[in-house]
């Protein structure tokens, strides 16, 4: 059985993977509109991996004998300035996301919650590797500048680290 504090922290989490799902799902929409289809099927490929997190934690939360919460999510935003302010904006949001795991992690921790603790290791790996994934992206496109921007969106799928 979760503790109220650790029902109330996933929770809070399961809204956080909504909001992500929701903010890929825009960035996709802009990029396409955009007629980057490569960056927009990336973003896409993104917004259903947070749809699946949301998931994971609506279960586990549900499994442990709490109720999870469907959240209502704030808009998010509808266009961006450029690729590399969308990719910037998607890393802040998964190091957000990754100090918020940090503190389900601390609060098992303290609660001798060793089942959630186990279970949270997933997302603690998932988010090195997320975060790393979009920071590689950000370096490439430093790297290419806005010359090679046609090539970038053809090639973006073969830069997913995981699936």
């Amino acid at each position: 059985m979760l503790s109220k504090k650790m029902l109330d922290i996933l929770n809070k989490q399961t809204a956080k993977e909504v909001y992500a799902s929701h903010l890929y799902l825009s960035m996709a929409s802009w990029a396409e509109a955009e007629g980057l289809d490569g960056i927009s099927e990336w973003f896409y490929a993104q917004s259903e991996e947070e749809r699946e997190h949301m998931m994971k934690f609506i279960k586990y939360v549900n499994e442990r004998g709490g109720h999870a919460e469907i959240p209502q999510v704030d808009k998010p935003p509808k266009k961006f300035p450029g690729v590399k302010q969308a990719f910037e904006a998607a890393l802040e949001h998964e190091q957000m996301v990754s100090a918020a795991i940090n503190d389900i992690v601390e609060l098992a921790l303290k609660e001798k919650d060793y089942a959630t603790n186990n279970w949270i290791q997933w997302f603690v790996e998932e988010q090195r590797e997320e975060e790393a994934s979009v920071q590689a992206i950000i370096d490439k496109l430093e790297l290419l500048g806005d010359r090679g921007l046609y090539v970038f969106d053809r090639d973006i799928m073969s830069m997913r680290g995981h699936e």
